[in-house]
């Protein structure tokens, strides 16, 4: 088998971005069933799975975290802040819009040799630490992914017809 030449930021941003576009079109699912049915909207937004689990809304706020940390950490740069304080659809829309245009903005030159680069940060009390590959492997793509998964197992468990398909996305 011939050596790949592919990068840690050529695979980890398109794929970050994949995971975003695929939310954005569950949420859109969800809400065009709580148009469909009658549902308020805001139901699904501030549902949960389990008491002590965020809401759809902080599911998504995660995912999003999650997002534009990975990038901002990898480029040596920072992140945008932004507030958590989606209430609708429109918002989280506009969320996943506003990470995916940081993420592609991102340099992707200033990521160059990030796979050995140490990264440092703390998750709630616990102090982290990583090369850029096993964030990537160990932290951002897990973390990512139970994130939108659980936003999609909320909408899911309220009844909004969606499938492994629409989580998964186009496949060529």
């Amino acid at each position: 088998m011939p050596h790949s030449s592919l990068t840690l930021p050529a695979f980890l941003i398109p794929a970050i971005d994949r995971v975003l576009a695929n939310l954005s079109h569950v949420l859109a699912k969800g809400e065009a069933f709580a148009k469909e049915t009658g549902m308020d909207p805001a139901q699904l937004v501030q549902a949960r799975l389990a008491p002590d689990m965020m809401t759809l809304a902080g599911q998504v706020q995660r995912a999003s975290d999650t997002a534009k940390a990975a990038a901002a950490r990898l480029a040596g740069t920072d992140a945008p802040s932004f507030t958590d304080d989606e209430q609708d659809f429109d918002q989280l829309q506009d969320r996943i819009r506003r990470t995916r245009d940081f993420i592609a903005s991102v340099d992707l030159a200033k990521m160059e040799g990030c796979e050995g680069r140490i990264i440092s940060f703390k998750a709630g009390p616990y102090p982290l630490t990583f090369t850029g590959t096993s964030y990537a492997q160990d932290f951002v793509l897990p973390n990512l992914h139970f994130h939108a998964t659980t936003a999609y197992g909320i909408l899911r468990h309220n009844g909004v017809p969606v499938g492994k398909l629409d989580y998964l996305g186009p496949i060529n």
